[in-house]
């Protein structure tokens, strides 16, 4: 999975193959599907919004590879 599970692909695109990914960013405080529709952009760019950095943009993605 790891390989497929990258910060620079689309969200959408994520919560298709990892569906447990939505559950995972909320509890981040990532929310990342809005009235049923996931956010359009990539997961980097999300948590760009919420004032997250490429570190701990990272530190994200590490955690739920490790955790899946």
């Amino acid at each position: 999975m790891a390989a497929s599970f990258d910060a620079d692909r689309p969200v959408d695109q994520l919560v298709r193959e990892f569906p447990e990914l939505v559950r995972f960013l909320i509890n981040h405080n990532l929310p990342c599907v809005v009235c049923g529709e996931p956010f359009w952009g990539t997961l980097r760019e999300l948590a760009h919004q919420k004032g997250w950095s490429d570190q701990q943009v990272e530190q994200l993605v590490e955690e739920f590879v490790n955790r899946h």
